[in-house]
């Protein structure tokens, strides 16, 4: 009877030990604030914006410890706007349902690195698998983002990505979309994503080069949705390098982005930023440039300027104040100059992309 005891009660520990190493986590992330903003084409506005820098979300993670380093799991994140309860994150073809910020299966181990199957970030992006350094705004925050001016790619469908372990703080990133848009077609009539770079973290440096291209055969966003209509492909390739050093109390960083699009956008980007420790918190400037020019646009103003040539330069101020270790209060300022094509045309009749104007948002972000 007492061989007995012990035998279950060996079991029972060892059946603790195991449900030990699986874990489940709901998670989330809510930020809200208010954003007045101008440009040269429209008057001054105001409104309440979910997610300015980060995106409201909530999402369910889980792993399990397969022992021996080696490791499955799972993220599967929804974004939304807090400010009308509505569905955000969604591209390519995700709809208003679903997990539109990331729904991705992977797994790891630490001799032979990560793998991963479903919808993330770009390389250059967010999320999970990105690498993107050298810019104290990421992809947040506006007019501050490293994507406003640039051209990044964003959340892509049907990806397969590999990370290398860490080799004495350099590891290198792999990734490729079987189908922006969807998968279904042909090979030949899907939009393809490839993308590769590398990351170095150590020694008071971050730093990372990034090289990714789109040949757009099939899925292309705003024109159509199956590439067989008549629009012209659009290869597109793009780097981005950053980097960033830690001073201790002050961390400087610079980026740099090469833009070059068939028919399209040809560009360069350039930014200068750093985060300082700032009265409990971090204040965090900018200073970027980009010059280039946009094949499929040609603009005659009244000035008589006439070209597909583009200039702009874009000041960034923030700063976030922790009101505890899920809550931080946020401010932000930016102002926008341009000339030339972007002086006289306006590509989009959204705000959100300020050419000429500014832009001033106050909120508060609770993280669970």
């Amino acid at each position: 009877m007492k061989k007995s005891l012990v035998a279950l009660g060996v079991l029972g520990a060892f059946c603790a030990f195991a449900y030990a190493e699986s874990s489940v986590t709901l998670y989330g992330l809510i930020e809200e604030g208010v954003l007045v903003q101008k440009n040269s084409k429209a008057a001054a506005s105001v409104q309440l914006k979910s997610g300015f820098d980060q995106g409201s979300r909530w999402g369910i993670r889980g792993i399990e410890d397969l022992g021996g380093g080696n490791a499955v799991g799972f993220i599967l994140e929804q974004g939304f706007a807090i400010d009308d309860g509505t569905v955000a994150n969604g591209s390519y073809g995700t709809g208003n349902s679903g997990f539109t910020r990331e729904s991705i299966l992977y797994a790891q181990g630490d001799d032979w690195g990560s793998f991963a199957m479903g919808r993330t970030g770009a390389l250059s992006f967010a999320q999970s698998r990105a690498i993107l350094t050298g810019w104290v705004f990421g992809t947040g925050f506006g007019a501050g983002a490293w994507t406003t001016y640039g051209n990044n790619f964003a959340r892509i469908n049907n990806t397969v990505s590999y990370q290398t372990p860490d080799f004495g703080g350099f590891k290198l990133s792999l990734m490729y979309g079987n189908g922006i848009g969807t998968d279904t077609e042909q090979w030949s009539h899907n939009t393809h994503y490839y993308g590769i770079g590398a990351i170095y973290e150590a020694n008071n440096i971050k730093s990372s080069l990034i090289y990714e291209n789109v040949d757009w055969k099939g899925f292309r966003p705003g024109f159509n949705t199956d590439g067989q209509t008549g629009f012209p492909k659009r290869d597109q390739n793009v780097i981005n390098f950053g980097f960033e050093y830690d001073c201790g109390s002050w961390t400087p960083m610079f980026a740099y982005q090469w833009d070059h699009t068939k028919d399209g956008q040809q560009s360069n980007m350039f930014g200068l930023s750093a985060k300082v420790d700032a009265g409990g918190g971090d204040f965090m400037i900018g200073v970027r440039y980009i010059w280039g020019k946009n094949t499929n646009y040609s603009y005659s103003g009244a000035n008589g300027y006439d070209s597909n040539k583009f200039r702009a330069w874009n000041v960034d101020l923030g700063y976030i104040y922790p009101l505890s270790k899920r809550t931080a209060l946020k401010a932000f300022a930016a102002y926008t100059g341009s000339s030339k094509l972007w002086k006289t045309y306006e590509f989009t009749s959204s705000q959100d992309t300020i050419y000429n104007g500014f832009q001033l948002y106050a909120g508060i972000r609770h993280s669970f």
